[in-house]
């Protein structure tokens, strides 16, 4: 590929690199250049979800989490936290999930007896 077709591709990454603010700054610039372009950008930033508070956030974490730090005793106790947290959270959601079939169950319950009361009723009568 020549360098005018993979420009684009390294701009986008260096620009998501430097954060949401060189986007809104590549997008002001556009428009004061050319506005065709700060539109042309600020269609793109919508439509990639880079204007979203959680989009770049939550992939900086991701790439930090499994990066190494070139210390094997911090890395080791890194990963092995990790992983403690990952199955403390699968715990959680399944305790979650148990008490909310616990609750369900009873307002079930509660329910067929409810249902069962006015039939009983006439039954004796």
């Amino acid at each position: 590929m020549s360098a005018i077709t993979t420009w684009p591709a390294q701009a986008e990454s260096w620009l998501d690199r430097q954060g949401k603010p060189a986007w809104i700054i590549a997008m002001v610039l556009g428009l004061i250049v050319f506005w065709p372009l700060g539109l042309a950008l600020l269609a793109y930033m919508i439509w990639s979800n880079r204007m979203t508070v959680r989009s770049l956030p939550s992939r900086f974490h991701r790439q930090n989490a499994t990066r190494s730090t070139g210390n094997a005793a911090f890395d080791a106790y890194k990963a092995d936290t990790l992983r403690r947290l990952e199955e403390e959270q699968e715990q959680f959601e399944a305790f979650l999930q148990r008490l909310r079939d616990a609750r369900d169950k009873a307002e079930f319950d509660q329910f067929i007896d409810e249902r069962r009361k006015p039939t009983q009723a006439q039954t004796t009568a």
